[in-house]
């Protein structure tokens, strides 16, 4: 699995496209939560899916810090990061 930077905002990008029902170019990663519409149940649906697909925890209070999908990629990023250093 590609887990630069890049390749996890497209994921999220796609993922919360398909949450909100919105085609994903609609979905700009460096808007704010808010102005995508994400209300705290897309954003649990999010965190849940982030945790699966990548192995690593993520809490409500990392995507209220990391207001927006670009943010969020790059802690998602800095995280694998970090699990993968010996």
């Amino acid at each position: 699995m590609d887990t630069s930077r890049e390749a996890i905002v497209a994921w999220c990008r796609e993922y919360l496209a398909e949450l909100l029902e919105t085609p994903t170019a609609a979905i700009d990663p460096q808007a704010d939560f808010d102005r995508l519409g994400v209300d705290s149940a897309v954003a649990v649906a999010l965190l849940i899916e982030v945790e699966e697909r990548f192995g690593v925890d993520i809490s409500p209070d990392d995507l209220y810090e990391n207001p927006t999908l670009d943010a969020v990629a790059g802690h998602l990023h800095a995280q694998l990061a970090n699990a993968a250093r010996p």
